[in-house]
């Protein structure tokens, strides 16, 4: 059968209530609903004005008799070849959803498609608000302020007709190598599960599982589970070489966060974990998830991974058999979904366990208010600008993301100074914004590079500006450096911007996926661009050369993605900041950094001494080893770095700190530490301060450090802020099975950036119901 347009005829639609279940639906239909294959940018085209639906969603749905999901309906990038002159603008998107909406219902069985959308930093549609990457606000490690631009993003998706969010955060960076690094708030657990949390609750406006998601919010899907970001060299997809501990400790704790906030659904990722698939990983999937965490929600599998698992299976049912089994209820773009009836035939997975995925789609369209004799889907408009208050998030969110290393005593810069601003990424908003963004409109006058702001600053007359390079290379003319020589004559002092870009072009070549296939010659981040070097390329630290020979003070800025080897630059500049992509308000937020002598960002991530010295992280076990012979590995920038001239922090409390039994730790107890945190700056100042901890296990060797909290405080001029924390459960105990478990233990507790235990370290103690630890048995 083969539906005319909508304008011309509208069928009466089966109205389903909210107690449809799969059991009530037939077998097409089923499998109809796990399917998730559409590219929706190709479902809905403009025809003299109005949104209409296209052969290509007629046929899914003329053959699956409804839809689960459709995919991407507004996104917009240089994949999806969708710009401003043919893309969904803000104030038609309820428009193009209803188009859809109304063609699935009239023509399917009556049960409404779930809308998905990318929300990597902000909603991946045109005029979505673009916010910092997920490596940025790692550098804030503002729980509160990550809640609230979760919660602006939300809206914003939700007034548009959104559901469903694809949203990053349970990947921890444990390779600098791996072009996605910038997706992960950081490399330490315990950070990146403070921020999903705050992520989850802010976008769903929920507590807990089972909540109701309203019309101001949407559903999220977490990615990517799990230990993506452990894959072997850093490549993309690769596996994950690790062991039990390893996985629970590191990968699996933001997961067991977001869980527990009742995160809609989680996607299982590309890599293996021990040769096993995420997307076929049944002890993962359905072990850890739902039996032993007691998750009740949707696992969507990646784009096209189920159609990878035909190098593990025969042929493309047995690969869906696969993936069923193992607890994947939703697809992404694949074909092998689409086999399900045949493998239910052949005897490979039981029909039982397609209507369990079902039922669990269906689940997730009952907490969105789809279902039901009054559903809540009634998307407001949304005219694409941002209000005055979410743009304050965003530029309060980028200040936060600047990191001082050293500020060589330039900083702050002399008001009637004359500046040279040199470097690929000194004048190149792209380079601020991240992997996966939408075209942003031209001109933009909410967007700032570090040039433009410090025009702005100090006038036009007194900024001179040279690239000198590109970010791979150098530039075609010959004379690019003597350029950058030039601006820095009779300058006072340089400003030497470098770093990297995830810049996307239409003319790039993708995968399947939408991953870069083949970057262009500048691309240097971004899902595809995976780096067998982390050093600076040469033609960058040849900028800063040429700065340095000229005579002036110079200031590094390294606005990157992902962790770099910055040894080489560190010798060549007098003071130095590093950025993580800090989105469109970065440029105002590094010269109000230069200007204003501050910074609040710590580093969420440790930036290699060297360029072999990988992987590496503040948290590795102690060795016993002596290191490396050929370079210097204590040059390493740890996370947490930053240079806070004229504060200190101190542990309140003796040595011999407090104790608690593990019976009463597991039942909610806490112990509390106080931080004071001392100021003889002239002005307030906003900084995070973090909580370091050692434990030791008999039997098991220590991580070097690992961070148990952090909470971020105003500190009056002149004054002292106590920072108190409760250290519970999550703080104290063990995430070795990948929740956390009291044992007795020993744990020394610090608050200032040595990488051991200080000697005025508080040793707190988890004993057991004698009153003993086992370092006292």
């Amino acid at each position: 059968m083969t539906h005319p347009h909508l304008s011309d005829v509208r069928a009466t639609p089966v109205t389903r209530t909210s107690g449809t279940s799969a059991a009530s639906l037939p077998l097409v239909t089923r499998i109809g609903q796990v399917n998730q294959r559409l590219k929706g940018w190709e479902a809905v085209r403009w025809v003299d004005g109005a949104p209409r639906v296209t052969d290509v969603l007629r046929r899914e749905v003329d053959r699956w008799g409804g839809l689960g999901a459709v995919y991407g309906v507004l996104r917009a990038d240089p994949w999806s070849a969708v710009r401003w002159d043919n893309g969904v603008p803000p104030e038609r998107s309820a428009e193009a959803y209803a188009a859809v909406q109304e063609h699935v219902t009239a023509y399917g069985d009556g049960i409404p498609v779930l809308f998905v959308e990318e929300a990597p930093h902000g909603l991946m549609a045109l005029g979505g608000t673009t916010l910092p990457v997920n490596l940025a606000l790692g550098a804030g490690m503002d729980a509160d302020l990550t809640e609230e631009l979760a919660a602006a993003v939300a809206a914003e998706a939700r007034a548009r007709g959104t559901h469903v969010a694809l949203v990053s955060g349970l990947d921890v960076l444990r390779d600098p190598r791996w072009g996605r690094a910038e997706e992960c708030f950081s490399e330490d657990p315990a950070l990146a599960a403070l921020l999903v949390t705050a992520t989850v609750r802010g976008m769903q406006g929920t507590a807990s599982a089972g909540d109701p998601i309203d019309g101001a919010h949407v559903a999220v899907v977490a990615k990517h589970l799990a230990a993506q970001g452990a894959g072997m060299g850093g490549r993309n997809g690769s596996g994950a070489p690790i062991g039990r501990r390893e996985l629970g400790e590191i990968h699996l704790r933001p997961a067991h966060a977001a869980a527990r906030v009742g995160v809609a659904g989680f996607m299982a990722a590309y890599n293996d974990i021990d040769g096993v698939p995420c997307s076929a990983n049944e002890d993962l999937l359905t072990g850890t998830l739902r039996e032993r965490w007691g998750w009740e929600g949707v696992v969507m599998a990646d784009g096209t991974a189920v159609d990878r698992l035909r190098d593990s299976s025969p042929d493309p049912a047995s690969a869906a058999a696969l993936a069923l089994r193992a607890g994947v209820d939703l697809s992404l773009w694949d074909e092998a979904f689409t086999h399900l009836e045949t493998a239910i035939d052949r005897g490979l997975v039981a029909e039982a366990t397609l209507d369990r995925a079902v039922d669990r789609v269906l689940g997730l369209k009952r907490r969105l208010g789809l279902l039901g004799d009054a559903p809540r889907d009634a998307p407001g408009q949304a005219d694409g600008t941002a209000g005055r208050d979410v743009v304050a998030l965003v530029e309060r969110a980028a200040r936060q993301s600047v990191v001082l290393v050293d500020d060589g005593g330039l900083l702050p810069l002399h008001p009637g100074a004359t500046v040279a601003v040199v470097g690929p990424n000194a004048d190149d908003l792209e380079a601020q914004l991240g992997d996966y963004t939408p075209p942003r409109p031209v001109p933009d006058p909410a967007a700032s590079t570090v040039r433009s702001a410090l025009t702005a600053r100090f006038g036009a007359g007194r900024v001179r500006h040279a690239e000198g390079s590109r970010l791979r290379g150098p530039l075609d003319d010959p004379g690019a450096l003597d350029a950058v020589r030039a601006a820095c004559a009779g300058a006072d002092v340089c400003v030497v911007v470098l770093g990297g870009t995830s810049r996307r072009t239409y003319d790039d070549e993708f995968a399947d996926n939408g991953a870069v296939a083949g970057p262009a010659r500048d691309t240097t981040n971004g899902e595809g661009v995976d780096l067998s070097s982390v050093a600076l390329p040469e033609a960058q630290l040849a900028v800063a050369r040429a700065a340095r020979e000229s005579g002036v003070p110079v200031v590094g800025v390294v606005i990157d993605g992902r962790p770099r080897a910055l040894t080489a630059l560190r010798d060549l500049v007098d003071a130095l900041l590093v950025v993580p992509f800090p989105g469109p308000a970065g440029g105002e937020a590094v010269a109000a950094a230069l200007c204003g002598g501050t910074a609040s960002g710590r580093l969420p991530a440790t930036f290699p001494a060297d360029d072999g010295v990988l992987p590496v992280a503040h948290d590795e076990r102690r060795e016993t080893a002596r290191g490396y012979v050929d370079t210097d590995v204590l040059r390493a920038l740890p996370f947490g770095t930053a240079h806070v001239d004229g504060t200190t922090s101190r542990l309140a409390g003796t040595a011999d700190g407090p104790a608690i039994t593990a019976a009463g730790l597991a039942d909610g107890g806490a112990v509390r530490l106080t931080v004071e945190v001392t100021s003889t700056a002239a002005a307030e100042r906003s900084l995070s301060v973090p909580l370091y901890g050692r434990r030791h296990e008999p039997g098991v060797r220590p991580r070097r450090r690992q961070l148990l909290a952090v909470r971020r405080t105003v500190v009056p001029a002149g004054g002292t802020t106590t920072v108190p924390f409760d250290l519970g459960l999550d703080q104290l105990g063990s995430w070795a099975g990948g929740e956390p478990v009291a044992d007795p233990v020993t744990l020394s507790i610090w608050c200032t950036p040595e990488p051991d235990p200080p000697a005025d370290a508080v040793t707190v103690r988890v004993t057991d119901e004698n009153g003993a630890t086992p370092w006292e048995r």
